[in-house]
């Protein structure tokens, strides 16, 4: 996989919380677009515009816990 570009300018950021799955969900941008996702381990995926290799957001699965390790 080619370097993904990371965003330069300050973009509108997005997040939602599902509360009862305990997952972060993060969207760089106006508005949600279709992305690859890649495990980048301890249960976080990144996901990236594969046409401009722009990173679009990112999943934080099992959040509490974390929050909770990092406390």
């Amino acid at each position: 996989m080619d370097t993904l570009k990371i965003l330069q300018a300050s973009e509108q950021a997005n997040w939602d919380y599902d509360d009862e799955a305990d997952v972060l969900y993060l969207s760089v941008g106006k508005s949600p677009r279709p992305a690859v996702g890649v495990d980048i381990g301890d249960g976080v995926v990144l996901r990236y515009d594969e046409e401009t290799q722009e990173v679009v957001g990112l999943t934080v699965i099992g959040l509490r816990a974390k929050l909770a390790k990092a406390a």
